[in-house]
């Protein structure tokens, strides 16, 4: 009986707060458009292009979850920006889900109110958490067939002899884990093939970028600002086995992966108008997911049409050569 209700539990709390429409298509694949670093500032000109690439890439990519991963806006009025925002991708029909990065919270409004405002929002698919679990369903609806993790990292160091930038917690480590195996339990003990979203790049970014073995493909301009004590979210990862990927914004001239330990730590395109640093041209990263298969396909999408650095998990990051490649892009 115990058991019966543990499992019970878990289905409820992956299921929870599921769209019907959160499936894969009959072709097996789901796809995830994922902006970041949009840096809104309502009322600016410079931020105009951030909103024409969000349109733009949307039309063109058409897909079925979109993410953004922190420092959405980045001026007063917080409400009114963060709606202009969203509300590109939410007058388009198409389902969306918000992390905060460490500037969202300067404009006046808490993340906790941001993320209220967020969910009022038709198409917005989180729950009332700042760490939660979207489950993809299969292409006939029958059962969940994919985990996508989004978390919350944080803004800054809050021990005054560390400083610079935050840390996941041991709280939200915990939190994974436990999410993890409930998963993995309801669905008879097999994992679930799943990708992870958050604003600030792991300390696992550095190690893996100043590695001469890790194959990385893509722009890396910066040095990763990662927090300067790690706490284990990575190692979690590795041990409950189902997160293949990981995708995070923050450094702006940054839009690598690099397989690190067999998981991708992958950037984003930064996707703002020039209101603050960038020496890239604006865009979107966008990952497929292929249903009942560990793997998936990423690119980078820019402006009229344009894909590049285009490569598959794992086959892109693992060969003979031990080489990273791109594919062919379309």
């Amino acid at each position: 009986m115990r058991y019966l209700l543990t499992l019970l539990f878990a289905c409820i709390s992956v299921t929870l707060f599921a769209s019907p429409d959160l499936r894969f298509n009959a072709d097996g694949k789901f796809r995830i458009v994922q902006f970041t670093d949009v840096h809104f500032k309502y009322g600016k000109d410079e931020s105009a292009p951030a909103l024409r690439r969000i349109a733009e890439i949307i039309e063109a990519e058409r897909p079925d979850l979109v993410i953004f991963t922190g420092d959405i806006i980045y001026s007063e009025p917080a409400e009114e920006g963060l709606r202009e925002v969203l509300s590109v991708v939410d007058s388009r029909n198409v389902p969306f889900a918000v992390t905060m990065g460490n500037h969202d919270h300067e404009q006046g409004r808490t993340n906790a109110e941001l993320y209220a405002i967020a969910r009022s929002f038709s198409h917005c698919v989180q729950p009332e958490n700042e760490d939660y679990v979207i489950p993809v369903y299969s292409a006939d609806g029958s059962r969940a067939a994919a985990s996508v993790y989004c978390l919350d990292s944080h803004d800054y160091a809050q021990i005054e002899d560390v400083g610079n930038y935050a840390w996941i917690t041991f709280d939200q480590v915990q939190w994974y884990r436990r999410k993890a195996a409930e998963i993995r339990d309801a669905n008879g003990g097999k994992l679930l093939p799943a990708v992870a979203f958050f604003h600030i790049p792991l300390p696992e970014y550095n190690l893996a970028a100043a590695s001469v073995a890790a194959p990385l493909i893509g722009t890396r301009r910066e040095t990763p600002c990662s927090p300067a004590i790690n706490t284990g979210l990575f190692a979690a990862m590795k041990e409950a086995g189902d997160v293949m990927a990981v995708f995070v914004g923050h450094d702006h001239d940054n839009d690598y992966a690099v397989l690190w330990h067999d998981i991708l730590l992958a950037y984003g395109r930064y996707t703002g108008g020039n209101t603050v640093y960038n020496h890239l041209e604006n865009g979107a990263r966008i990952i497929e997911l292929q249903q009942d298969k560990r793997n998936l396909t990423t690119w980078i999408r820019l402006s009229r049409g344009r894909v590049i650095d285009r490569t598959e998990y794992p086959g892109s990051y693992v060969n003979d050569n031990w080489k990273a490649r791109s594919l062919p892009q379309d």
